[in-house]
């Protein structure tokens, strides 16, 4: 799965890694930040899109599915 995000910069990955490694899992996600669409990667079929959108949307940060 992979989801266009508001997740910048180094520090912005390391603000959203406890939150994520909560949801998805530990070394279950990855996000490009030098893609300009930010893109969230999810490597779990554990997950669904509104519990990691939500997760994220929790502590200032949004998600969206790529379609």
């Amino acid at each position: 799965m992979e989801l266009k995000t508001n997740i910048m910069c180094g520090s912005c990955v390391a603000k959203v890694t406890r939150v994520l490694n909560e949801v998805v899992g530990e070394n279950k996600w990855s996000v490009d930040t030098q893609n300009p669409k930010k893109i969230l990667s999810i490597h779990s079929d554990n997950v669904n899109e509104e519990d990691v959108a939500d997760a994220l949307n929790k502590i200032g940060y949004k998600a969206e599915l790529i379609k």
